[in-house]
């Protein structure tokens, strides 16, 4: 099996480098829209709180999957259509916004109040105590969660193979239903999984332990 999982491993490639734009997409958009919906949710405008909240909740309750779908197929009696890729880019936006939002959210109530009563001591007006102290602060406290979630975020494009978006898996299944080696295919599919979540989650480990150095 080893020579065909070698063989095999080039051919996709293009179906990794597929993945790697949907999660970077996902990230690039997803990331502001969640630290925008993680004021909204504790936001005193009731509507700006209820948008947020509805987002958030829907988000994170309905799996990326069911959110792929709708996407991709379009909500009724609206005529509206989407590529494959557009609609999968769509759908993890919407996923990782809505994740994002609480990451960033406890980050952000975990700045020490002395920091915050500091602030206000100092007549530093709202919007620099968000700029300067709660938002890098909070940040840097959601900054582990954070890239533990963008490595499920890459392992999540695999469910953009259900739209026919040529990412890793649809690569995978391809190869293999046009060559009839589905596990050697299978197999070299995952050690491209492998071979970029495991030094990512080392990366991420290492992040949280040089941010925690002051505690």
């Amino acid at each position: 099996m080893f020579p065909d999982v070698a063989s095999i491993l080039p051919t996709l490639f293009g179906g990794l480098q597929v993945s790697l734009t949907l999660t970077f997409l996902s990230l690039l958009f997803g990331l502001p829209l969640g630290l925008l919906f993680s004021f909204g949710v504790i936001a005193q405008n009731r509507a700006f709180r209820y948008v947020s909240v509805f987002f958030v909740e829907v988000g994170r309750g309905a799996p990326a999957l069911v959110l792929l779908q709708l996407m991709y197929y379009g909500l009724p009696n609206v005529e509206i259509t989407l590529s494959s890729l557009a609609s999968a880019c769509l759908a993890l936006v919407w996923t990782t916004a809505a994740y994002t939002a609480e990451l960033i959210r406890g980050g952000i109530q975990a700045v020490p109040a002395a920091e915050i009563e500091g602030s206000d001591a100092l007549g530093m007006s709202m919007r620099d105590r968000l700029r300067f102290i709660e938002i890098p602060q909070g940040l840097r406290i959601a900054l582990p969660s954070l890239m533990g979630f963008a490595v499920l975020l890459f392992q999540a494009t695999s469910l953009a193979y259900t739209v026919a978006v040529p990412e890793l898996m649809s690569q995978a299944y391809s190869t293999g239903s046009s060559t009839f080696k589905y596990l050697p295919a299978f197999v070299a599919a995952g050690l491209l999984y492998l071979a970029i979540s495991v030094p990512a989650t080392w990366l991420s480990v290492l992040a949280e332990k040089r941010l925690s150095r002051h505690l």
